[in-house]
């Protein structure tokens, strides 16, 4: 027996646990009652963005169910308002201002993605509204005192995420001496690559190639023909969404497969059922295995998410960083709202900045520089069609170490 099916049959037991609480759940909650507390938000519903945007749309329609189920908040109902971006940060940026002014929310949530966070953080603050976001990638750009983040990747990511990579790396069978930087033009991915480019120089990496292309670029031909013929041990793709799926495509193509290769934020499902990404690296703050399925409320938000996954035909069912990030912003503003006991904008900032917050995470702090706390990144790996956790050791899937292709 391999100790992957080990993790998966640990993985299926809390699962199984997880349906009978499920269904004895939520049994002795008062039912809400009143005016619903409406929360509105946006996401890339369509457009680049989209295969992404879907996770976090399925996530926040569990997380509200959850929430009435259990009574609501401050004992009423919740509903949640939800509009298309279209992934055009200047389009959430206009809906954010109609949500509060027209469809008068009490509550806001973030979309997806730096650019819409931006946005729609420029709005919360000229209105004083609270706003928890979970995928915002360049902390120094985050100067609203009332944005909380839920993607925990510390106050230094264009340091600490290269250097966990790389620390990887060189703990694994076959350190590489050689990188390629590519990388897509999105705010968050230029930053944190062009991170990774001073910390693979301070490391002893020799840069063999450094390209970038624009936002919505769709032709990886050219990208992957470069790749090949700069014959890197490491290729480090600042990709977003299908990116990662299009070069490798790409490389494909001109029968070239990378040694070992990483992306930064790809659409998590679509990347691992795709049979090039095989050893294919990513950071994450949580995968579906142990220990990460031990923290509270996990198994039963992973049965949850299977299901809705399943029935959205979603490439790859499982939770992961991108479906985890979304459900921690939810649990973050209920713990605000339950904390402040109050919808005032002002007294739930105050809370969750002098609180450590309950997530799937664990605890989180956001008393650090704009809010941010401690990186949690992890490295995880495509293997066998799904990812998991390789780096660090305590956080790995049981029995996973990192793999090089032969």
């Amino acid at each position: 027996m391999t100790d992957r099916s080990i993790s998966r049959r640990g993985a299926a037991a809390w699962l199984a646990g997880a349906a009978l609480a499920i269904a004895t759940s939520g049994a002795l909650a008062q039912a809400p009652s009143g005016t619903p507390i409406r929360i509105g938000s946006t996401l890339a519903l369509t457009g680049p963005l989209s295969a992404t945007a879907q996770v976090h749309k399925i996530v926040g329609e569990i997380y509200v169910e959850q929430l009435n189920k259990r009574g609501g908040l401050l004992g009423r109902p919740v509903e949640w308002i939800v509009k298309d971006d279209q992934s055009k940060p200047d389009l959430a940026r206009t809906l954010y201002e109609q949500l509060i002014t027209s469809d008068k929310v009490d509550l806001l949530m973030g979309p997806y993605a730096t650019g819409a966070i931006l946005s729609a953080m420029g709005v919360a603050q000229r209105y004083n509204k609270v706003l928890v976001h979970h995928t915002f990638g360049i902390p120094s750009m985050a100067k609203y005192e009332m944005q909380f983040p839920a993607w925990s990747l510390g106050p230094d990511p264009g340091n600490t995420v290269p250097n966990t990579v790389f620390d990887a790396l060189a703990a694994g069978p076959k350190p590489p001496k050689t990188i390629a930087i590519v990388t897509n033009k999105f705010p968050s991915l230029h930053f944190i690559s062009l991170g990774a480019r001073e910390v693979a120089k301070k490391r002893g990496l020799n840069e063999v190639l450094f390209l970038e292309w624009d936002f919505g670029n769709r032709d990886f031909g050219p990208i992957a023909s470069r790749i090949k013929d700069a014959k890197p041990d490491f290729v480090w793709v600042g990709a977003i969404g299908l990116d990662g799926n299009l070069l490798l495509d790409a490389m494909k193509k001109i029968d070239y497969a990378p040694p070992q290769h990483f992306y930064m934020y790809p659409a998590p499902g679509p990347l691992s059922q795709l049979p090039e990404a095989k050893g294919a690296l990513s950071v994450t703050i949580f995968e579906e295995h142990m220990p990460f399925l031990a923290a509270p409320g996990a198994a039963e938000f992973a049965k949850l998410y299977h299901e809705r996954a399943m029935k959205a035909n979603l490439p790859d069912p499982s939770v992961e960083v991108q479906a985890a990030a979304s459900y921690t912003a939810w649990q973050i503003l209920e713990a605000g709202v339950r904390g402040a006991n109050s919808l005032d904008d002002k007294a739930i900032a105050n809370y969750i900045k002098t609180h450590r917050i309950d997530t799937i995470q664990g605890k989180l702090r956001f008393d650090g520089p704009n809010n941010y706390g401690d990186d949690l990144m992890d490295v995880k790996q495509v293997q066998n069609g799904h990812w998991v956790v390789v780096w660090p050791k305590d956080k790995a899937a049981p029995g996973a170490t990192l793999q090089v292709a032969n």
